[in-house]
């Protein structure tokens, strides 16, 4: 077994009220004495009780995201919906509450145009109206189909796209443009979150930081309101997210790949989910399923243990890929049945899938040059 404490393990959510007050300071305090100071990997003290470990940190991280008390923090612990409908649970520092699933704009894309209608009018009937997408998804088409079947009702929605620069030249007036393009394409004058897509190099972050990068345009977009909310999203390595944090400009939000697979890699439930919270900017889970649902299609693990694991972190919502109604009806019942795994049971279930860590089959979405979000034409959470 590996030497260094899988960080994602300090974000497991346990339920002990008595050590509430004690969230962030711990939190703060305990990160210098499991890092040794030339280490990018934390790495596991074996003097420190693993279950001790977990409760200090595990409490602390979900306390500080999602508010306290601790009653507060999972959706189960906050009935602010019906009965069977999808929990809710708190947007990072702001005092706005969404959804624990969110429907997949690119699978959206692959649906039929039947199955896509049923799913938006699902989505409200459920309380999944947390809605995903991205300017170049299907050439703009996921754009336009949701725009169609949202008409009229865009209230209902909080309505996510992304800005799709990547290397572009002149990244400012492209982004602006493409924001132009994607309201109009989505039949809205405003987004409720608009995130930088898919950042997966040092030299994308060093550039959209710099003079009108696509991080002005974010900015600038908000101001203009435009835009509600700013994030970022990325799957290829935690160093560059890292690098989009350590410049601590006020985002909104961040969406990462969290899975039981993906913790026992150089995983960003370990490494960057801790940052998240620090910086109170909600967390957005993908890539649950591996992406492509082969995780579940190979019975690695079942699509509630997924689903389950990436909710019992502290995220505010799970980004599913669906291509039917049922499938999204099963997600749903599942988040609304939700109960947190407990810190051993998490445990247990990373260590049962450290066999398919290292296949590319698993974690695709690891090398960009060969996986766009969502390629498959399964269900891809």
């Amino acid at each position: 077994m590996r030497s260094y404490v899988r960080w994602r393990r300090s974000t497991a959510v346990i339920f002990d009220l008595r050590v509430a007050a004690r969230f962030f300071s711990e939190y703060l305090n305990t990160i210098p004495l499991i890092m040794k100071s030339n280490d990018t990997i934390p790495f596991f003290d074996s003097r420190m009780e693993r279950r001790e470990f977990l409760r200090t940190l595990g409490l602390t991280g979900a306390g500080i995201l999602l508010g306290s008390p601790l009653a507060r923090v999972l959706a189960s612990d906050y009935p602010l919906t019906k009965s069977g409908q999808v929990p809710v649970r708190k947007f990072g520092r702001h005092d706005l509450m969404l959804p624990t699933l969110g429907l997949g704009g690119h699978a959206l894309g692959v649906a039929s145009d039947d199955q896509a209608a049923l799913m938006i009018d699902a989505a409200i009937e459920l309380g999944a109206t947390f809605l995903d997408n991205a300017w170049d998804y299907h050439g703009g088409r996921s754009e336009e189909l949701m725009g169609k079947l949202i008409d009229g009702r865009r209230d209902r929605f909080f309505l996510m796209t992304k800005v799709c620069t990547h290397d572009a030249a002149d990244d400012y007036a492209m982004a602006m443009r493409m924001l132009d393009e994607s309201l109009k394409r989505l039949r809205t004058d405003h987004l409720d979150l608009w995130q930088w897509h898919a950042v997966s190099s040092l030299d994308q972050v060093k550039k959209g930081f710099g003079s009108k990068g696509v991080v002005d345009a974010l900015f600038d977009a908000k101001k203009q309101g435009k835009v509600r909310f700013v994030g970022f999203t990325g799957h290829t390595h935690p160093d560059v997210l890292l690098a989009v944090l350590k410049e601590k400009a006020p985002f909104d939000a961040s969406q990462i790949p969290i899975s039981p697979i993906e913790a026992n890699s150089d995983a960003f439930v370990r490494r960057v989910l801790p940052e998240l919270i620090k910086q109170e900017i909600a967390p957005l889970a993908m890539k649950t399923l591996g992406g492509n649902f082969a995780p579940v299609k190979d019975q690695i693990f079942s699509l509630n243990e997924g689903l389950q694991y990436a909710w019992s972190h502290p995220i505010t919502t799970v980004i599913s890929g669906v291509t039917t109604v049922d499938q999204l009806r099963q997600n749903a019942a599942l988040a609304a049945a939700f109960q947190p795994m407990a810190p051993d049971q998490m445990l247990a279930l990373e260590d049962r899938v450290v066999p398919a860590t290292d296949s590319n089959r698993f974690q695709p979405y690891r090398n960009w040059m060969s996986y766009r979000d969502g390629d498959s034409t399964q269900m891809t959470a």
